[in-house]
């Protein structure tokens, strides 16, 4: 029987085959995790952070409470005011898609029925956001991340 001897050789390859592998899987994540990410909120952070509590107060200030839910392909954004009263607002700008990325973004045709915007949507089960944007009666302006979750029917 022939004995084999580890060498050097032999160390340095498992070496470098281990850690090839660990960067291999690290630069795959990376590459992954930057090719899914939707963008970005806002250019510059820090200038958004100064007005941030001033905008944050008149939105609170509105008591609004912000709902959607999915059905019979119709995708429902309830607004409604402290009261329960529904509210319409004079501008909504609102784009549904998926949290993780952008492919399935669409901008819903919300109308105002009289008690919440509704648009006509099929949309798949899972995991669904609404950014949505609108102007109270008075001017305020109002931002949220409404989100959907659809069942399957």
């Amino acid at each position: 029987m022939v004995e084999k001897k580890f060498t050097g050789k032999h160390f340095l390859m498992i070496f470098v085959g281990s850690f090839g592998v660990i960067v291999a899987v690290n630069l795959t994540l990376a590459w992954n995790a930057v090719a899914t990410f939707p963008g970005v909120e806002v250019k510059n952070s820090y200038v958004a952070s100064q007005s941030f509590d001033k905008r944050r107060d008149a939105q609170e200030a509105l008591g609004w409470d912000v709902s959607a839910w999915a059905k019979g392909g119709l995708l429902i954004l309830s607004i409604t005011d402290e009261n329960g009263t529904p509210v319409q607002v004079t501008n909504l700008d609102a784009v549904l898609g998926r949290a993780t990325h952008v492919q399935d973004d669409r901008i819903p045709d919300f109308q105002f029925d009289g008690k919440a915007y509704v648009a006509r949507e099929e949309l798949a089960p899972g995991n669904w956001n609404i950014r949505m944007n609108a102007t109270a009666l008075d001017g305020t302006p109002f931002e949220q991340r409404v989100i959907l979750r659809v069942e399957k029917s």
